[in-house]
């Protein structure tokens, strides 16, 4: 016999690596071949409901790192709820309507025009389904649990037909109309946009400073010799410019430059800028005036002699740059837009829908690309004597988010959705929403509060139709029995049914219409905005799945989102019920590259999750979300992974020590009740219950950075650094069946039950492999619930007690640490202690309890009064004194302590008196009988 076979080694199965690339695709295999995710949905029958509703991606690509820290965020909490008592089914969805889709296909080659609408949009549902597929495998390799084989998608037939009935409800409450006016327009898709789908980027566009001439001053302005000095960033709209707009508070100064036979109109404020910028000298002031005063002048258009510019008044004109008099061309800006409607001015739009100017602009601009307007512009200004100062201006610029290219403000006929009628509404909604971060709720109200109507039609083909149709006199024709025939319509055959059947198919038997005395109806071409799709999910999702509801207790998406999908759900879920479709709202930061840039596969600085799960797994991505504070912006480096993995490894390694040290314990027979715990198992089991309600409280309020750090404090801290680390004297040394092993194990079985069930949310692979190492009933930890925390009556004082005892142990780990530097000792339990303690550290230790020099990890301990310290002992001035030295006698073989006592029992010779009882006791066959392990010796 050796001396090991008397030790209680702890022995596991559990594996030291975890081998996750390729063990965490056997065990999903196994949750879907024994339905886990359906057999925890059973069990939380009948319990309260929580409904994370998943605003869905776009199918198209593979997934980036933003999408595994959103689903990875949302799976985190729907585990925790599903084992927390609710009942919380999730069920994944995607945005499958388009232009991406239709660009996607044009480049692989189709030509929409040389097809069917309906050929080419069943080209765009085939890619689509297919890019579906392949993002699904995707998210469900995360580790995410949900309804995969039953998603929603926004081309499903029932999904459009409760899309058509929201349009239905907003045109019920009279919000749906027709108008011109400035939209964001996309030359490069040739389509509108909403606001959700433009992002901004710093653009240099040039600024132009020009005169234009006053040809009626109203009596204020001279006639033919003045000159408004206007501004603009656009050039290529001054064909479109109608008039001039100005500040009516503001004054204007009317001065006249040395040498100048002209004078000049300029904001006061601005003039000795205005001045140093156009090289004017000795400006003479003639008369000060207020912007009020000039209402209605009019001016020479400085390209067509027909047309006259009126001065306006207008809230919109500032004095940070220009010259407080602003280029007005209402078909090319919402402000122009608003303040020509005010004056009842025309609207011109002389651009196409792929940006090249129209003959309206005139010959010297019809055909040009409207960028390329700007130099006419200037030029013909210059030839005019009029151009004052020109030079590059840095601004923000809305850009297409899909195209990536510039758009324009333009002028088209298009659909509208009323904002303005709900606004209150909306606002009033938005005050019972919780929001996480809580300043989500001011960024959506003044989002809300600042937007315009909303533009939801679409020049394209992919999408669901608008439902509407036109009678013979060219009206619109909006009924609730043509919305729901519609609805029914493409709830039994799609959408596509609109494409393939002409405007009287498509209307009900019999239909008759006031505007169509002939009975001729034609249709509208246009779909609805994909945002629109998206944001009627409440109802063609949570209203209409039997299990779920609506509203939704939480939406959880990027912060993008104020703008996209929490704005749109939110109108239109008011049009319909008047409420929001959610209780909670939780935005979440940006994934960049290692130095804080944005991720982008043409500067190749992106990391797909597919690359870290292939090297580490997808454990280590999971573990990562938890680790980083997802409210604001996240970084992303293979550097973060490989230190997450660290950290990975830190849990996995102390849990199979935790299940190697307990395998031999059967919580049915060995368990031990709270009040026959030993001091130091009582203290530890206290502060896991801690753990457990602060973990729970985390889990509750979504904040996953602080579990990641609570859980690795404990692990380092609690566990390796502390419990575990003096848990080897009792563990290993002790009988097996002694009071002091079970009193420990009781504590370490708890705790490792616990822990791994409150790893799961995090990280489900790893715990569903230590889950048959317990002798648990549940055959899957995921069909476990979480542990609710326990607190016992002594608590307060226990933990009050050890807490001063720390305070005491740091100052003796830092002795010893000085002792080791110094060569004095090796390892703790080569040394012998002398403390030296004030009255309050000795009740310190006396009511402790336990065995103090044990759990110091010293072989020989002495506490004396601090009056009694020597010279040489290192005073803490905490009213702690120590004195390390090297501990009298020898090692003992079996227990590694320096003792005075090896060899007493002479069966035993190498083994310490404690030994050698538990020894000969526990292996009486050993008695007088030689170890393997000394034979050599001999």
């Amino acid at each position: 016999m050796r001396v090991k076979d008397t030790l209680n080694l702890g022995k596991t199965k559990f594996k030291m690596r975890g081998n996750l690339p390729v063990k965490e695709v056997e065990r999903q295999k196994a949750w879907e071949d024994n339905g886990v995710y359906q057999l925890r949905k059973k069990l939380n029958e009948g319990k309260p409901t929580f409904i994370l509703h998943d605003g869905p991606p776009y199918a198209n690509g593979d997934i980036h790192m933003g999408h595994a820290l959103n689903k990875i965020s949302k799976d985190f909490i729907v585990r925790y709820k599903s084992m927390n008592g609710f009942r919380a089914p999730y069920v994944p969805g995607w945005d499958t309507h388009g232009l991406p889709i239709e660009q996607k296909l044009t480049q692989q080659g189709y030509d929409r025009k040389k097809m069917s609408t309906t050929e080419f949009r069943e080209l765009c549902r085939k890619y689509a389904l297919e890019q579906v597929d392949r993002q699904r495998e995707e998210f469900k390799r995360l580790g995410v649990a949900g309804d995969w084989d039953n998603p929603y998608l926004t081309l499903k037939p029932e999904f459009e037909a409760q899309e058509v009935r929201t349009f239905g409800a907003f045109a019920k409450r009279g919000l749906i109309f027709r108008g011109k006016k400035p939209v964001f327009w996309s030359w490069s898709s040739e389509s509108a946009m909403a606001e959700a789908e433009v992002e901004y980027h710093d653009v240099t566009s040039p600024s132009a400073f020009y005169g234009e001439q006053v040809v009626d001053g109203k009596g204020v302005l001279e006639n033919g010799t003045t000159y408004l000095v206007v501004w603009t960033t656009t050039p290529w709209t001054i064909p479109a410019s109608e008039g001039i707009t100005l500040d009516a508070t503001f004054d204007y100064s009317v001065v006249q430059p040395e040498g100048e036979d002209r004078k000049f109109v300029v904001a006061t404020e601005l003039l000795d800028d205005c001045a140093e910028k156009f090289g004017w000298k000795n400006v003479k002031t003639l008369k000060v005036v207020k912007g009020q005063e000039l209402d209605r002048v009019l001016c020479q258009h400085p390209f067509y002699e027909d047309r006259k510019l009126v001065t306006m008044m207008g809230d919109f004109v500032t004095t940070d740059a220009g010259t407080g008099l602003v280029h007005t061309a209402p078909g090319f800006g919402e402000d122009d837009f608003y303040v020509g409607q005010k004056y009842d001015l025309p609207i011109l739009v002389p651009v196409d829908d792929k940006g090249y100017m129209t003959a309206e602009a005139g010959p010297d601009f019809e055909g040009v690309f409207y960028d390329d307007a700007n130099q006419i512009s200037l030029d013909k200004l210059k030839d005019a004597g009029l151009l004052l100062d020109y030079m590059p201006y840095e601004h923000s610029y809305p850009f297409d988010w899909r195209t990536k290219k510039p758009v324009i403000f333009r002028a088209t006929p298009q659909w509208f959705a009323s904002v303005d009628k709900i606004r209150d509404e909306i606002l009033d909604a938005i005050q019972d929403v919780e929001f996480f971060p809580d300043w989500g709720k001011k960024r959506l109200s003044n989002m809300i509060r600042d937007r315009g109507d909303w533009v939801i039609s679409r020049q394209r083909v992919w999408g669901v139709p608008l439902p509407i149709f036109y009678g013979e006199d060219g009206e619109a024709i909006i009924t609730e029995e043509t919305i729901e025939h519609v609805a029914q319509l493409f709830e039994k055959y799609g959408s596509n049914v609109w494409f393939d059947r002409d405007a009287k198919n498509l209307l009900p038997d019999g239909f008759r219409s006031e505007h169509s005395p002939n009975g001729k109806f034609t249709k509208e071409t246009d779909i609805m905005d994909v945002w629109f799709d998206s944001g009627s999910s409440h109802q063609g999702v949570l209203e209409t799945r039997p299990e779920l509801s609506y509203p939704a207790d939480m939406y959880l998406e990027g912060s993008d989102q104020y703008r996209g999908w929490f704005n749109s759900s939110l109108i239109t879920s008011v049009a319909v019920s008047g409420k929001a479709p959610y209780k909670q709202v939780l935005s979440q930061g940006f994934t960049l590259d290692g130095q804080g840039h944005k991720m982008s596969k043409s500067l190749g600085n992106t990391i797909a999750p597919a690359e870290v799960i292939k090297q580490m797994g997808a454990e280590i991505v999971r573990l990562w979300v938890s680790s980083v504070d997802s409210s604001a912006d996240v970084r992303v480096s293979m550097e973060a992974f490989t230190k997450t993995s660290d950290a990975y490894k830190k849990i996995r390694n102390t849990v199979r020590y935790m299940l190697a040290n307990t395998s031999d314990f059967d919580p049915k027979t060995n368990a031990l009740a709270y009040d026959d715990l030993e001091p130091a198992d009582q203290y530890m089991l206290i502060k896991y219950n801690h753990l457990v309600a602060d973990l729970k409280a985390k889990y509750d309020s979504y904040d996953f950075l602080d579990i990641y750090k609570q859980i690795m404090n404990f692990f380092i801290s609690e566990l390796s650094a502390f419990y575990l680390d003096f848990a080897k004297d009792i563990l290993y040394i002790d009988p097996e069946d002694s009071h002091t092993r079970r009193s420990m194990q009781t504590v370490l079985y708890e705790m490792t039950v616990g822990l791994t069930k409150l790893l799961t949310p995090i990280l489900p692979h790893t715990t569903e492999e230590i889950w048959p190492f317990l002798k648990e009933p549940e055959d899957y930890v995921q069909l476990a619930e979480m542990p609710t925390p326990q607190h016992f009556d002594n608590e307060d004082a226990v933990l009050k007690t050890w807490e001063g005892f720390m305070e005491l142990r740091s100052d003796v780990l830092k002795a010893l640490e000085e002792a080791r530097d110094a060569k004095l000792i090796g390892k703790s339990l080569e040394a012998r202690l002398d403390l030296y303690v004030d009255d309050r550290n000795k009740a310190i230790i006396d009511a402790l309890g336990a065995d103090v020099r044990q759990v110091l990890m010293v072989s020989d301990l002495e506490v004396h009064a601090i009056a009694d310290a020597p010279a040489d002992a290192e005073n803490f001035d905490d009213g702690v004194a120590t004195k390390v030295s090297h501990a009298a006698g020898e090692v003992c073989d079996r227990c590694r302590m320096t003792t005075q006592d090896v060899g007493v029992d002479p069966d035993y010779p190498h083994f310490c008196a404690r030994c050698a009882k538990i020894v000969r006791e526990n292996f009486p066959e050993t008695k007088g009988v030689e170890f393997d392990d000394f034979k050599a010796e001999d």
